[in-house]
């Protein structure tokens, strides 16, 4: 089975993110939950109320690969897992209903089942901007956003990593005291 390439001019682009997912869940050690937060990162570089652990995980990661923005609510699976995530910009609805009889139906629309009565609907929400929606069915429950991503962003340790590695060119710049080369166009 070839995976590369992984991209092509001739898929749609939710084809590409399609085979870009696959190939980072199946061809890494990386879940699906963790490929989704690398591909579709919640909006994080001004975001207060992220913990640091998380904040350090989409930096690293920004630096792989860029973000693939919506607008977007994209689906995913691989017989362990189901979820959903929505882009950062929230731009399209998403809402999901848990049914007293433990079914779960997730769609961008409201009344997609319109047999479906309130008093059988044990949970009513809508899947936030940037946050995951995802059942796991080892443990057969709905795991919060941010206990996945938490996590997730845990099981590495990148704010060290960032902190090591990353150069910061503005402030390399000023403490080299490196000045840029003048110009002369006359």
């Amino acid at each position: 089975h070839q995976l590369l390439p992984a991209t092509s001019d001739n898929m749609s682009d939710s084809g590409n993110f399609d085979s870009v997912l696959e190939l980072m869940a199946k061809a890494s050690e990386r879940s699906l939950p963790e490929a989704v937060m690398m591909m579709i990162p919640e909006a994080w570089q001004d975001n207060h109320n992220l913990s640091d652990t998380k904040k350090a995980f989409y930096e690293y990661n920004s630096c792989l690969m860029e973000p693939w923005d919506g607008p977007a609510m994209v689906a995913f699976t691989d017989g362990r897992y189901i979820g959903a995530t929505l882009d950062r910009n929230g731009l399209r609805p998403s809402r999901y209903y848990v049914t007293k009889d433990d079914h779960v139906i997730l769609s961008s629309e409201i009344g997609v089942i319109p047999e479906l009565q309130d008093k059988d609907v044990k949970i009513k929400h809508r899947l936030e901007p940037g946050k995951m929606f995802l059942v796991d069915f080892e443990t057969q429950r709905i795991v919060p956003d941010d206990e996945i991503k938490e996590q997730v962003a845990s099981r590495h340790p990148y704010g060290e990593w960032v902190k090591e590695s990353m150069i910061d060119l503005e402030r390399w710049t000023q403490e080299t005291a490196i000045s840029p080369a003048p110009f002369d166009f006359s």
